[in-house]
């Protein structure tokens, strides 16, 4: 009987070895572009608020454009990245041109930011790409870029508002994005920026593609 109880275990601990290892999801990043002057705004914020407190594994950014400032008062968060960012991804998705509040998912989907419910369903579908080899590991005050690129592709550094400093009513919203140069592939170590208040580095396909990495850099 202990013979046979031992050989059952094993058995048991041979099939649970042989049954696949789910891997750790990726963070997916989720832009929001929006203005002050926009009517829907106001609720795609509040939509994305919700999503940030249900998500952990989600960085949701808020570029403010200014197509909008003849609506109203100058928005004092547009920048001019942030409307080049979104043309990006009209020519990406192939859209009749920019609008808000539009959102987009690791630069793979792109929906409404107003609607709950369109925003889930692009969220899920980001969330069911295959991960890629490509990591960004900090090592002390270096970070080390590694992996395979599928082709030419872009380092980016964004600076955002977070926490205390953060009195907007919008998630993350953009104050700074600079270009850290393109990559092919090679193992390449940047200085680990120092974020005033919060910053991540962005690893995508040129000309606005998949989002292959994002790191948020922790102060």
């Amino acid at each position: 009987m202990i013979l046979m109880k031992r050989i059952l275990v094993s058995l048991i601990l041979a099939f649970i070895g042989l049954m696949p290892v789910a891997a750790a999801e990726e963070p997916v990043l989720v832009e929001l572009f929006a203005s002050q002057n926009c009517r829907v705004c106001p609720k795609a914020h509040k939509v994305l608020k919700a999503l940030d407190a249900e998500h952990d594994d989600v960085l949701i950014l808020t570029w403010s454009v200014d197509y909008w400032d003849y609506l109203g008062d100058k928005d004092p968060m547009a920048m001019v990245e942030s409307k080049e960012r979104q043309r990006g991804y009209v020519d990406r998705f192939h859209l009749r041109g920019p609008y808000t509040p539009q959102t987009v998912y690791d630069g793979v989907e792109q929906c409404v930011g107003s609607k709950r419910s369109y925003v889930k369903k692009a969220l899920e579908k980001a969330s069911e790409r295959p991960d890629t080899d490509v990591k960004l590991t900090v090592k002390g005050d270096k970070i080390l870029l590694s992996g395979t690129a599928p082709g030419l592709t872009d380092i980016w550094l964004v600076d955002y508002l977070s926490g205390a400093a953060n009195t907007t009513n919008m998630v993350h919203p953009v104050t700074r994005v600079s270009a850290l140069g393109p990559w092919l592939g090679n193992d390449v170590q940047l200085n680990k920026p120092h974020c005033e208040s919060g910053c991540a580095i962005i690893v995508q396909e040129a000309g606005f593609g998949p989002v292959l990495e994002t790191l948020v850099v922790k102060p």
